[in-house]
């Protein structure tokens, strides 16, 4: 997978088309994301014990998390102009990978 944690993407395909955020986790095997804020689902969730309640632990009811995306519906924003871009990945001066941005060559972190 191209896209990594901590990546800023934006969706192109499905209910939250055109919105950005900031990559939370990767599935690599499912081929998942989880960006913040986007693909929000309600889940109901059971109240733990007392004891766990007072060391922050969320309590019991409904819930809104983020859902997965597919990898596929996400495109990496390109660090120079802040604009959809194709990730490709090439050698580095030091013998490393590098992904780096297909719209402007600029590498990615």
């Amino acid at each position: 997978m191209h896209i990594r944690k901590d990546d800023r993407v934006v969706v192109v395909g499905g209910k939250d088309r055109g919105k950005t955020g900031r990559v939370l986790r990767t599935e690599p095997q499912k081929a998942r994301v989880y960006v913040e804020g986007l693909n929000m689902v309600k889940r109901h969730q059971r109240p733990r014990s007392i004891k766990d309640t007072q060391k922050s632990a969320q309590a019991g009811g409904i819930i809104d998390k983020e859902g997965p995306i597919h990898v596929s519906n996400v495109m990496l924003l390109d660090p120079q102009d802040q604009k959809p871009t194709r990730v490709g990945v090439r050698v580095g001066d030091d013998g490393k990978r590098v992904r780096y941005a297909k719209r402007s060559g600029n590498a990615i972190e």
